[in-house]
């Protein structure tokens, strides 16, 4: 199997030996500070030009930020997601041992941003003295996941595609949020995201069905294509997701448009589209 691309249409970006350790590790670790950046702009932007941004307390703002991080890595992830699953006539052909150049890139960005991800939860539990034990699985096994194919070089790389594609919703959410805390949950706009929100919720349900199926129907395949370790942190990611994640998000996320709360931080819920925290400084 050969994990390279001749297509010159994917330009030379791409056009490294995966195959080598220190590529492989070069790439993790300029996904985990390519984000690390985004995080630290969209700090600077934010208490700029942001009066809700600088209004938040210390945790929030920590949430802002890395709202706005998975907000860009699910832009990176959709792209190269939905590019796999219908168009690349190579993932078409075989969803089990299939890999690309591009798709080499990506995953190794994916994995250093899914670094940045635990770093960043790790540290906020310990700071902020909190832990979200959804939070905390979906990080650690996402990860996982990816960094299974900087070991392990001969891994097929549609399924960690289509965990990728996952993050369809990010944007959405951070779009959400943003407008909640802004006292904005009662604007025609927040609505309408917070509905196209909850359809690519279900939309990442029927993903996780075409997952089961491709794993299913692969079964032996899969098992010997990625190693027994490397399978079982994928076959519990896309269990967990599939069983607890998925449902629990879907039904809070439809709760939250009946209801327009921050349940991230439920002390500071929202009435009427406005931050109670806000409304009691107007008062005082």
């Amino acid at each position: 199997m050969n994990p390279t691309n001749d297509d010159p249409a994917f330009g030379t970006i791409f056009d490294w030996d995966y195959l080598l350790w220190e590529v492989r590790l070069t790439f993790l670790a300029a996904g985990f500070l390519i984000y690390l950046g985004v995080f630290l702009l969209s700090h600077s932007l934010s208490s700029w030009i942001s009066t809700t941004y600088r209004a938040l307390h210390a945790k929030e703002k920590v949430f802002w930020n890395m709202a706005v991080t998975r907000a860009v890595f699910g832009l990176q992830s959709c792209v190269s997601g939905l590019w796999a699953l219908l168009i690349d006539p190579v993932f078409h052909a075989d969803k089990v041992y299939s890999q690309q150049k591009w798709s080499w890139f990506n995953c190794l960005i994916a994995a250093g941003f899914f670094l940045l991800e635990n770093v960043a939860v790790h540290v906020s539990n310990i700071v902020f003295r909190t832990f979200d034990v959804f939070l905390v699985v979906h990080h650690l096994l996402a990860f996982g996941g990816l960094a299974g194919l900087v070991i392990n070089v001969e891994s097929g790389h549609y399924l960690p595609l289509m965990g990728m594609l996952l993050e369809m919703s990010t944007p959405s959410t951070c779009i959400s949020w943003m407008l909640l805390k802004a006292g904005r949950a009662n604007t025609f706009f927040w609505k309408a995201n917070q509905w196209v929100m909850i359809h690519l919720f279900h939309c990442r349900m029927i993903l996780t069905y075409h997952m089961w199926w491709v794993l299913i129907f692969n079964w032996t395949s899969v098992i010997e294509n990625l190693g027994l370790l490397h399978f079982i942190v994928l076959f519990s990611g896309l269990f967990a997701v599939t069983l607890i994640l998925n449902p629990y998000w879907t039904y809070k996320k439809t709760q939250q448009l009946l209801r327009p709360v921050d349940w991230n931080f439920e002390s500071k819920t929202t009435e009427n589209g406005k931050l109670n925290g806000d409304t009691h400084q107007k008062k005082m």
